[in-house]
């Protein structure tokens, strides 16, 4: 991990939060209700969209990441594959 990658992670308004919060129970759940908590603390969050595009970059299957659940963030990586 390189210093830049670890110091947006430094400044994310979930630093000292339970991590729970962004591991809902359910994924699964049609309507993601489990993960308005963490998209709520994302919405705020000036680092957002580096969490987002390390999630991507990295594949992550679990959890909120900049916003975005695991579902929504396989639908990001389809969209940009047929994109680019």
């Amino acid at each position: 991990m390189s210093i830049d990658e670890a110091s947006w992670k430094l400044h994310g308004a979930c630093n000292g939060l339970d991590a729970s919060i962004f591991y809902p129970n359910d994924d699964d759940d049609p309507l993601e209700l489990n993960a308005n908590e963490a998209k709520e603390v994302c919405a705020g969050c000036h680092v957002r969209v580096s969490c987002l595009e390390h999630a991507l970059a990295s594949r992550e299957r679990d959890g909120v990441w900049g916003g975005a659940t695991a579902r929504e963030r396989r639908k990001i990586i389809r969209q940009r594959l047929r994109v680019g």
